[in-house]
């Protein structure tokens, strides 16, 4: 009973924060067409941004509210909401996006997500995420993939204008042990890593960017869904954050982008260290109460 009742309230406020926050967003994005000069973009972009983060705040609230989290966050002190950041992160659940927001709004620049294209038909959501200039990306070989990369460079470009958060899932789509088998995945908890869009990025904003955010997500209790948040059942989240300098290996030298390579094995090891991070706080949590 008191579940489904969490469930009501939660749905409720997340249903009319986004209808009502979201829709005030499209009087900016039209004005942003219609008029596409770099005046007229700051003031919009502004006044985007500060909607997104009161959207945010409105699902921190209700978060909290329903669920009993113990969060354990670390590496987030001192961050720069004035600054441009590249982040990356390990993909369980759709909570992910939730928890991140929880972590970093209002701490960094809002989180610009590469966006599966099929997502701007979502109702109301899929226009703001395109009013905010996220990348779509319809993730598919060919023609489609250079026009994919295309596109994550024109959003990247637009990006200079004002400071923001590139957010990357790396590994391109939610952790499942069956993916994992499937890949042969040389990690325990993470799957293999693809830097299609962290070298789009690091191409196009790679001087402009402040570091390098590196998250690792981990559910102790193991990855809850979202109905699990909207119905009070998340106990615990810990989430690490490193702030790493971006190699020069992996930057754009004399005008020519990095060698994928490099990018990749940057990556690769970092991900190994992510594993290892995941496994360490998993064996400690193991046999503790709860």
């Amino acid at each position: 009973m008191l579940a489904a009742l969490k469930f009501l309230f939660a749905t409720l406020i997340l249903a009319v924060n986004t209808l009502v926050l979201c829709s005030s967003m499209i009087p900016f994005a039209l004005a942003k067409l219609v008029l596409p000069i770099t005046p007229v973009r700051h003031v919009c972009d502004r006044a985007l941004m500060g909607i997104a983060a009161l959207w945010m705040d409105i699902n921190n609230f209700w978060l909290g509210a329903v669920n009993p989290v113990r969060w354990q966050v670390s590496g987030v002190d001192g961050l720069d909401p004035r600054g441009w950041y590249l982040v990356a992160s390990n993909h369980q659940t759709w909570v992910d996006i939730l928890v991140l927001q929880r972590v970093f709004n209002r701490r960094i620049p809002m989180l610009k997500f590469f966006t599966k294209k099929e997502l701007i038909y979502v109702p109301v959501i899929g226009l703001a995420w395109w009013a905010l200039d996220f990348p779509f990306m319809q993730r598919k070989g060919g023609a489609s993939a250079r026009a994919d990369l295309e596109a994550g460079r024109k959003a990247c470009e637009k990006f200079r204008l004002v400071p923001t958060s590139v957010m990357s899932f790396v590994e391109g789509t939610r952790f499942t042990r069956a993916k994992h088998a499937q890949q042969k995945s040389p990690y325990r908890h993470l799957l293999k890593p693809k830097v299609g869009s962290i070298g789009m990025a690091l191409e196009t904003l790679g001087d402009a960017f402040t570091g390098f955010l590196d998250v690792t997500i981990i559910y102790p209790q193991g990855a809850p869904t979202f109905t699990d948040a909207l119905c009070g059942r998340i106990t615990e989240v810990v989430v690490h954050a490193h702030l790493r300098t971006i190699p020069p290996q992996v930057l754009p030298a004399n005008g020519e982008p990095a060698p994928r390579a490099p990018v990749q094995a940057w990556v690769n090891q970092l991900w190994q260290a992510k594993d290892e991070e995941i496994e360490q706080v998993l064996a400690e949590r193991k046999g503790k109460p709860n």
